[in-house]
């Protein structure tokens, strides 16, 4: 969604309708806008709350991941029955697929008249549902009708940032998995309704008109392992991928880098204000050009490692995410830091 459809967080906590709330946010939870409007009638409404209160509420919000924690806390309130309810309102992942497609979606003539949302369209879409073969079709028919008739519930999936391949892999896992009760599988839907719904909370609402971002932040750190030093001046870009669509992704080159004398960047964050965004990015690190300048590495014409490319996602633009590198001539290793 473009940035200048998205409301402003500090506009969206000071309209005064719930009905100008709901047109915003209503949407994120699977045709159950009901968690959405309890959250505005009891912090934001001006006919239900004091002015103290409605201001107090919008101090303490001070970014969209705080905003969605308080929303999906009457989620996790609400009777089980509900909590179901919202469950089995979302479509079948895969199930009649030729509704995902939207050149094929010239009507809704399904059976028992369900429909797809836009969002869960455009969710299903970005994972490539609808170019499933045939043996995958089937695959996943057979374990969806299973997954539904053991835990009476649909297998739902946060599903914009996977593949078809994930889509599948977790269909098969959390079926096979005979230690889990119903009880369980409901908390794990439950887990992933909430996923999906910050998702789509994130492409509606964007930062507020006095900040410069969502306030996170990429770092990286890179460590010689080899040498038991950190890796200074080893050149590194930064690639953001575009995943719009699915048959032709691309990425675009961002930034450039030479680690400092501690392995860092020397301009602090690589990514920060509104430049971090979420997304899947790529690091490259250009490891053999750096460990040629050690004659104890005895790097060869060709080196077992020349360059380092690391996928990564960045899943929520509130935090901090820190991605090292530890590596050797041979050997390399990565892990999400604090």
């Amino acid at each position: 969604m473009s940035s200048s459809r998205m409301i402003p967080l500090d506009v969206l906590l000071s309209l005064p309708t719930a009905t100008e709330f709901l047109s915003h946010l209503g949407g994120i939870y699977e045709k159950s806008p009901t968690f959405v409007e309890q959250f505005y009638t009891e912090n934001l409404c001006p006919t239900t709350n004091d002015a103290s209160t409605i201001q107090a509420t919008r101090s303490r919000i001070t970014n969209t991941k705080i905003l969605f924690d308080e929303i999906k806390q009457y989620v996790k309130r609400s009777p089980s029955e509900v909590q179901l309810e919202l469950l089995r309102s979302h479509p079948d992942l895969c199930l009649k697929l030729e509704q995902i497609d939207a050149s094929k979606n010239d009507d809704n003539n399904n059976e028992g008249g369900a429909t797809i949302t836009e969002e869960s369209r455009q969710e299903q879409g970005r994972a490539g549902l609808s170019t499933l073969t045939p043996e995958e079709r089937q695959n996943f028919t057979k374990w969806n009708e299973a997954y539904k008739s053991k835990f009476n519930i649909p297998f739902i999936l946060a599903v914009r940032n996977a593949s078809k391949y994930t889509v599948l892999s977790a269909l098969e896992g959390r079926l096979s998995n005979v230690n889990s009760s119903q009880q369980e599988e409901i908390a794990h839907a439950l887990f992933q309704v909430d996923k999906i719904a910050f998702m789509r909370l994130l492409e509606k609402v964007t930062y507020s008109q006095d900040q410069e971002g969502h306030g996170g932040f990429l770092t990286c750190h890179v460590l010689d392992t080899a040498n038991g030093i950190p890796a200074s001046g080893m050149r590194i870009e930064l690639y953001k991928y575009d995943t719009a669509g699915n048959n032709n992704i691309t990425k675009q080159l961002m930034k450039s880098f030479v680690t400092n004398s501690d392995g860092r960047l020397p301009s602090g964050p690589a990514l920060k204000g509104s430049e971090f965004a979420v997304g899947q990015y790529q690091w490259i690190f250009y490891v053999g050009d750096y460990f040629a300048r050690f004659s104890s590495s005895r790097i060869c014409g060709t080196p077992f490692l020349d360059v380092v490319r690391l996928d990564f996602g960045l899943d929520d633009p509130t935090d901090h995410y820190h991605v090292p590198l530890l590596c050797s001539p041979w050997s390399y290793s990565t892990y999400r830091g604090s």
